[in-house]
């Protein structure tokens, strides 16, 4: 049986950094997994999203629509944007962070208003504060892990392959506020 994760946010959240944890999170388990990254003017703060199938043989790395089986979205506009990607009973995990796009940084347009209660009306949804936590954590810079300790929390992953995962995948500098984010996700729920 194929799980199916999509990790959604914008440019500069470390959405790259987190689906290369989950990734090698769940080659240390055994199983084939293909991860296809979409960058979307990741650069200037547009969408990017990577999508990251596992199973005992997977053959493609696309998540189609009603698909996923998780969602972490680092930001509730691209949580809203990429809901329909989430099959019916699947789990929203989302940052409750807002990022202005550009129309909206330019005034061509207002930030959707009541995007989590439009989220929570039509999925499993589990909306956190992670800025705050990262905030408390004194780097702002951990948010992705965190909410990798959050979707860590919703896997069959055990808590200390993640741990070995983080080690083996974070610079040395950056080790310990990282597992410190991962752990404050992890028990957060």
């Amino acid at each position: 049986m194929t799980k199916n994760i999509m990790i959604v946010g914008v440019g500069g959240q470390g959405t790259l950094l987190a689906s290369r944890i989950l990734g090698n999170a769940i080659i240390s388990q055994g199983y084939d997994v293909k991860l296809s990254e979409v960058h979307g003017m990741s650069q200037r703060g547009g969408s990017v999203v990577t999508y990251v199938k596992f199973g005992e043989k997977v053959y493609s790395p696309i998540i189609d629509m009603g698909e996923a089986d998780i969602i972490l979205a680092f930001e509730k506009l691209e949580a809203y944007r990429y809901l329909p990607y989430l099959k019916k009973g699947g789990k929203m995990i989302m940052n409750a962070q807002e990022t202005a796009p550009m129309p909206v940084i330019i005034g061509a347009a207002k930030y959707p208003e009541g995007l989590s209660e439009k989220i929570a009306a039509a999925a499993d949804l589990c909306e956190v504060d992670a800025l705050a936590i990262a905030n408390e954590l004194g780097n702002v810079r951990v948010v992705n892990v965190v909410l990798i300790g959050v979707m860590a929390k919703n896997t069959e992953i055990p808590y200390d392959t993640w741990i070995e995962t983080i080690k083996a995948t974070v610079p040395p500098k950056a080790l310990e506020v990282n597992l410190k984010a991962f752990d404050a996700g992890y028990h957060l729920i």
